[in-house]
């Protein structure tokens, strides 16, 4: 491994801002000095001046190859964690599945398989239990003892990944006694069924009636009662892709009670809407996902809660499905179209226009997108920040120039860009992954297999 040195640039983490050189050796940072206060030899020098020098992006919420109905996820790991790279993000946290009726250690082999010597950045893995009963809940301190720290439940979907009340209690009696921390998809998923089944009856098939059928206060009873049910449990919980400010003032309030809840949000809820949905002749099916885009006046209270950190992450829940042949199989019938949208690679662009528009400090994009997600889910510091014996996950960042996101020049294995012809200021220039260059001015260095796969501790903020 040759040693790195970046100089020149402004270096940014959760915690500072610093003009400082950084030096890398056998793949971790090693240094960070003043500019120039150390004569530092390098076989490899970059030039950081008037860039940002920050940590790689850690997207803690991610599906790729998620079987959904009659199809799958478009980006594998490899096309998926390749994208991500030309974004920035240095690791993911990907969703294993365990089928329903089959054991937790079957879904987490399968993904082990679908990923190892594929990847092109580093991944974790969660586990979604599908199937909560006694031979599950004994399988998760062994799950815990490998590195799969956190259990995904749903409060929608029956039938597919849906448990009820009792099983989430349960699940999480378990999680409070090993320090697991359960994740929840918060929507009260038969109330849904019985107002599709209801639209549906109407004529309601468009795509712009899955944002109807999916209300916000259906998203806010569960999140309440995902909190009262942990509460009980004395579990903490992580409320994914927070969508609607009535169940982020479920969050709020319960944090206001010191409670061990967090909430996450993703891009599309900050910078999509209903009015996507709407768009005409099944344009807004690109825009599909669960829990559903919102009215756009529903934005405000998501940036507030990441300024106040009721909300702590913003992921993606990167879940790609092509619009032809994929999302089309819901024509005529919106409860059929593929549920997910494309986002790895627009992240941390996005984040950076947010600082731009004023929504965010440079500190807290860190935070949001780097340091919180890393230490939610075991992984600091060696990801999320820049420190000596950090991992050198490190992005060059310009944060002056332009460029407009588009269908026809992302890396994602998608045919359609969810924020097609919006122009953002602030692009990556350089990319290193564990001190090796994985992208570079434009050119893909990376490679399959260059990712390792990442045991993870317990929830930090515990």
């Amino acid at each position: 491994m040759t040693r790195t040195l970046i100089t020149g640039g402004l270096v940014v983490t959760a915690a500072e801002e610093m003009l400082a050189d950084v030096l890398i050796e056998n793949g971790t940072v090693v240094a960070l000095a003043l500019p120039g206060r150390q004569q530092w030899a390098a076989e490899r020098v970059f030039d950081a001046t008037g860039k940002y020098v920050v940590p790689g992006g850690v997207d803690a919420h991610t599906h790729m190859e998620l079987p959904f109905g009659a199809t799958v996820a478009s980006d594998t790991f490899e096309t998926g964690t390749r994208a991500a790279a030309w974004g920035g993000t240095t690791t993911i946290v990907d969703f294993a599945v365990q089928p329903k009726g089959a054991s937790l250690r079957s879904g987490l082999d399968a993904w082990h398989a679908k990923a190892d010597g594929r990847c092109a950045i580093d991944y974790g893995l969660h586990m979604i239990m599908s199937d909560v009963n006694e031979s599950t809940l004994r399988e998760m301190p062994g799950l815990i003892g490998e590195g799969v720290t956190s259990f995904k439940l749903f409060m929608a979907y029956p039938g597919v990944f849906y448990s009820d009340d009792g099983q989430i209690l349960r699940a999480m009696q378990q999680a409070s006694e090993t320090g697991a921390l359960i994740m929840m998809h918060a929507e009260n998923g038969p109330a849904i069924d019985v107002l599709v089944e209801q639209a549906l009856a109407r004529g309601e098939r468009d795509p712009r009636y899955h944002g109807e059928v999916r209300k916000a206060l259906l998203e806010a009873e569960a999140t309440h009662r995902a909190i009262q049910l942990a509460r009980v449990a004395g579990s903490p919980l992580y409320v994914v892709h927070v969508s609607a400010r009535e169940a982020l003032a479920e969050l709020a309030a319960a944090r206001d009670l010191g409670l061990p809840v967090f909430g996450e949000t993703c891009p599309q809820y900050l910078f999509l809407s209903t009015d996507n949905l709407a768009e005409p002749d099944f344009e807004g099916a690109k825009y599909v996902c669960s829990t559903p885009l919102r009215p756009k006046d529903h934005q405000a209270a998501l940036w507030r809660g990441l300024r106040t950190d009721d909300l702590q992450v913003v992921s993606t829940d990167h879940c790609p499905f092509c619009f032809k042949g994929q999302k089309e199989l819901g024509r005529g019938d919106f409860s059929k179209i593929p549920n997910g949208l494309p986002g790895v690679e627009n992240r941390m662009d996005l984040l950076h226009q947010a600082v731009v528009d004023g929504h965010l400090t440079r500190r807290r994009w860190i935070d949001i997108a780097c340091a919180a997600p890393a230490r939610m889910f075991g992984l600091y510091p060696r990801k999320g920040t820049l420190a000596p014996g950090a991992d050198a996950d490190v992005v060059i960042y310009d944060p002056d120039a332009t460029h407009t996101l588009s269908a026809a020049t992302h890396h994602m294995n998608v045919d359609y860009s969810a924020y097609e012809g919006r122009t953002v200021t602030g692009r990556v220039e350089t990319v290193l992954s564990r001190g090796e260059v994985v992208l570079d001015r434009g050119h893909y260095l990376g490679r399959p297999g260059h990712g390792t796969f990442l045991p993870r501790s317990t929830c930090q903020y515990l």
